[in-house]
């Protein structure tokens, strides 16, 4: 695991214990720091630590109880290092951080008032001070809306084989206090949601990447302008010299990289080829440009790039095929979790029969709407279902299904050889699922049955 010297004596609470929390606490303990920790499932307040949970993708939160009693005077160190506690219920003066999970809404959540003066981080904040007791290495951070987590994999693969040693964490893979240190040389490739990039002040990225920016999240924040700002503050933390990559394709990211003189943009041309099998539409030639332009700015030469790039497969819930059934293909796109990264989707296939709906982010579909002719029918599910049916109805044929399951049968039994069923919901998962890989999951589940 990754840890600090820096945080030995030190004391910090830690609210949610999912994945990234449960690695937060192994690495503050095993540096020496005195932790407060808490999680509204009393399933993972384990003294053995042994957590289990998915604290990333769509913001998994843990939430805090107003029954918990007091906290007991911290004893000196090595006595009783780690205490179960409300850090609602205690008194934060003196402590270093409160360490929450990116899910946690600042914007509404009682912790962000009585915190008072003691500052909350995430888990990023935390490798941000670890970085000077690791070997020589480089960081890698990328943000956006959509794109983030393709792009992240992609810059991790082409490194990977191109033998450098890395690792991808972050909004992805495994948290990533909970990975041993890279060897002199190598580079770490984070995702960050804006969650995360809100919850860290000094991660200096020797590259930063924003690949674009759309309305998302805005739950969490005063107005579009404020998330976009979220996303912004990755290059401010940057030193001078360090690498900015913008993608220009929409207003707001442009007008970003016009405060960055030295940055470089990604413009897609309309006409841009597939940079490798897994890697078609114009949604993936910018994801695979911005990578190009990552590696370059990590030294790597043309040759070792396009080789990364041709062996490329895609990630698990991202446009993939999960089966043929009866000459139908059935396609799980469950990472697509708002209209903006549906709508490459219903681009990339003719003849869809298109399962939509969940948790909404927005009250349009209309990023889709380019799409819609590629559409033989939808299928509506989740909380969303009655009102993404009535969008939908002016323009194609709609059926509400309500669940996943029923939504498979559905088009199942209308689909013809050659069609394309595709999950590319729109929407979060959490009115029916924990996050979208078990939505995921299901509809792979749901196609297996068929057979």
């Amino acid at each position: 695991m990754i840890i600090a010297a820096a945080w030995a004596g030190k004391r910090f609470a830690v609210l949610g214990l999912a994945r990234s929390g449960a690695a937060t606490v192994r690495a503050l303990l095993a540096g020496g720091a005195e932790v407060v920790a808490w999680d509204g499932d009393e399933a993972r307040r384990s003294p053995s630590l042994r957590l289990r949970g998915e604290g990333r993708g769509e913001g998994a939160s843990s939430t805090t109880s107003p029954a918990t009693p007091p906290l007991p005077t911290l004893s000196p160190m090595g006595e009783r290092a780690l205490v179960f506690a409300d850090p609602l219920t205690i008194d934060l003066t003196g402590f270093d951080g409160i360490v929450v999970s990116p899910g946690v809404p600042l914007n509404r959540h009682p912790i962000a008032q009585h915190a008072g003066d003691t500052p909350i981080i995430g888990d990023i904040e935390l490798f941000a001070q670890a970085r000077g007791e690791l070997p020589p290495h480089k960081v890698v951070g990328i943000t956006g809306t959509n794109g983030k987590s393709t792009t992240t994999a992609l810059i991790h693969h082409i490194l990977d084989q191109a033998g450098v040693p890395t690792r991808m964490g972050g909004n992805i893979g495994l948290p990533i206090l909970a990975q041993d240190p890279l060897p002199a040389g190598g580079v770490y490739v984070l995702e960050l949601s804006s969650y995360q990039i809100d919850l860290t002040y000094s991660l200096d990225c020797d590259v930063a990447v924003l690949l674009n920016i759309t309305p998302d999240h805005l739950d969490r924040y005063a107005g579009f302008e404020a998330y976009a700002a979220s996303k912004a503050r990755l290059f401010a933390m940057q030193s001078a010299g360090h690498a900015a990559i913008i993608g220009t394709g929409d207003a707001t990211s442009a007008a970003i990289a016009d405060t960055l003189p030295h940055a470089t943009r990604i413009a897609v041309p309309a006409d841009a080829p597939a940079y490798g099998p897994a890697l078609a539409g114009p949604h993936n030639a910018q994801n695979a440009l911005t990578a190009i332009a990552v590696c370059e700015a990590l030294g790597l030469d043309a040759d070792t790039i396009r080789d990364g790039l041709r062996s490329y497969r895609a990630l698990p819930h991202r446009m993939a095929h999960v089966a043929d059934v009866n000459g139908v293909a059935y396609v799980d796109d469950s990472k697509a979790t708002n209209p903006d990264s549906t709508a490459p989707a219903l681009n990339a296939f003719q003849r869809i029969h298109w399962i939509v709906g969940g948790l909404a982010k927005s009250d349009d579909l209309d990023a889709c709407r380019p799409g819609f002719g590629n559409v033989v029918h939808a299928y509506t599910i989740g909380t969303a279902a009655k009102r993404f049916a009535e969008l939908l109805a002016p323009d194609l044929p709609v059926t509400i299904a309500n669940t996943l399951d029923e939504a498979v049968k559905l088009a199942a039994t209308a689909a013809r050889p050659g069609d394309t069923v595709l999950l590319s919901p729109a929407c979060a998962s959490f009115d029916q699922f924990s996050d979208f890989e078990a939505r995921g999951r299901a509809f792979a589940a749901a196609v297996g049955a068929l057979a």
